[in-house]
């Protein structure tokens, strides 16, 4: 069974958010762990999360995946930024955990100069005072785009950092297929190339959700800018072949495409419509 969502907006709560979910005819969704663009986060009361539960387990939604703030930079050596950085991830990982959230996704962030090895010891020193081990969750790093300083362009650089945690059972990966499309993989002519050397550096076993979103630049421009399935320079066919293809099949799909509810909800009946013909 296909496992596609959407990123909602928690404005409203949880509960409403997956009541949304329910109504978009989407069986999984990815929210913002906090505030995506500042530091404040939500306090929940019992009720609110017991509601939030029984929807998601009476509606039977695959995994869920909670998003970093992208205020976070890991990777950074300024101070203050860093400081803030670990922190957030800390209080994030606990916060997601204890809502039985199975994924928490977010981008290594960038080295500002500093270096892509010595950003890569920050973001490993940043994963290991947040992560005790004993956590349920799957902390999973981004493929990106590798604009300016930024890391996770290339699958080594995950794999650096994951070699580097001392929790490495408790990260994972998230594809992004506007990222990995941005930053030179060649998922339209060579999709079965890009999984093989995937695999090669980090193991398939490793990934655990997808980011589904066609891409406005083009191949191997390292700019990060998403657009609706179908309408970018990735196109229909090349993203259903990532949707049906054995390895990834199986995997929760998230759709991160500039379109409100509405929009995401015709954007899936498209898709579901599309692969039945296949």
């Amino acid at each position: 069974m296909l496992t596609i969502g959407t990123h909602m907006s928690i404005a409203k709560g949880l509960a409403k958010t997956a009541e949304n979910v329910v109504k978009m005819e989407a069986n999984t969704m990815q929210i913002f762990s906090r505030n995506p663009r500042g530091s404040n986060f939500k306090i929940y009361t019992e009720e609110e999360i017991g509601r939030f539960q029984e929807i998601r387990k009476n509606h039977q939604f695959g995994s869920l995946l909670a998003h970093a703030p992208y205020t976070m930079n890991l990777a950074s050596d300024q101070e203050k930024v860093y400081e803030f950085a670990c922190t957030v991830i800390r209080e994030d990982v606990a916060r997601m955990d204890a809502l039985g959230i199975e994924n928490m996704v977010f981008h290594p962030g960038s080295h500002t100069g500093i270096g892509v090895e010595r950003g890569i010891r920050n973001i490993i020193a940043g994963l290991d005072q947040a992560i005790t081990g004993d956590e349920k969750i799957t902390v999973l790093l981004e493929t990106m785009t590798g604009k300016g300083t930024e890391i996770g362009a290339r699958f080594e650089h995950l794999k650096a950092i994951r070699d580097g945690v001392k929790h490495p059972e408790r990260i994972g990966i998230c594809l992004d297929t506007c990222h990995v499309f941005a930053a030179g993989y060649d998922i339209i002519h060579d999709l079965d190339g890009v999984l093989e050397e995937f695999d090669r550096v980090l193991g398939l076993d490793l990934l655990k959700a997808i980011h589904l979103n066609d891409s406005m630049m083009p191949f191997e421009s390292h700019k990060d800018r998403h657009a609706t399935i179908g309408a970018g320079e990735i196109g229909w066919e090349a993203l259903l072949g990532v949707l049906k293809h054995p390895a990834l099949k199986e995997l929760p799909f998230y759709l991160e495409t500039p379109l409100d509810d509405a929009g995401h909800k015709e954007e899936i009946a498209m898709i579901k419509a599309r692969l039945d013909t296949i």
